[in-house]
């Protein structure tokens, strides 16, 4: 399933001027397909990126985790991950979990990382990504969304 948000890009920062030069952009958010390596090494470029900075752990991600998250992700059956895509290049990576509330007796999803390259940030994917989590939630009758990033 694609969905497709259209965002006039801002003008704030020297590192969006790439972006900023193909105009209006179209962002396309789409399930990361775990079983092609591709996909599982464009979300550990979005992951690294997001760890060596400020938010994240201000260091790479260690070998293990490289090694691991393919495998790891493959193997946990409730786990999904979207991505988001600007002109066609992946740039953000929501790591979701489907789990379940006791208290209100229905499905509820973990939105365990969240990370949009700093280049694309500004210009609409995360929250193409939260409306696209948003949405699945609701398809599947969800009590809550937690955010654990």
């Amino acid at each position: 399933m694609k969905k497709t948000a259209t965002r006039e890009p801002r003008a704030d920062s020297d590192s969006e001027a790439d972006w900023m030069s193909r105009g209006s952009m179209s962002v396309v958010v789409r399930l990361a397909q775990l079983d092609d390596e591709r996909d599982v090494e464009t979300l550990i470029e979005i992951l690294d990126a997001y760890a060596r900075g400020p938010g994240g752990q201000s260091a790479p991600l260690s070998e293990l985790a490289r090694k691991n998250l393919g495998p790891g992700l493959r193997g946990h059956p409730n786990a999904f991950v979207l991505f988001g895509e600007l002109s066609g290049r992946v740039v953000g990576a929501a790591v979701c979990v489907w789990s379940y509330s006791t208290f209100a007796g229905r499905p509820s999803v973990n939105l365990h990382d969240f990370a949009v390259l700093p280049e694309a940030q500004g210009l609409g994917v995360g929250t193409a990504l939260l409306t696209e989590l948003e949405c699945r939630a609701r398809e599947r009758g969800c009590a809550k969304m937690t955010l654990e990033v």
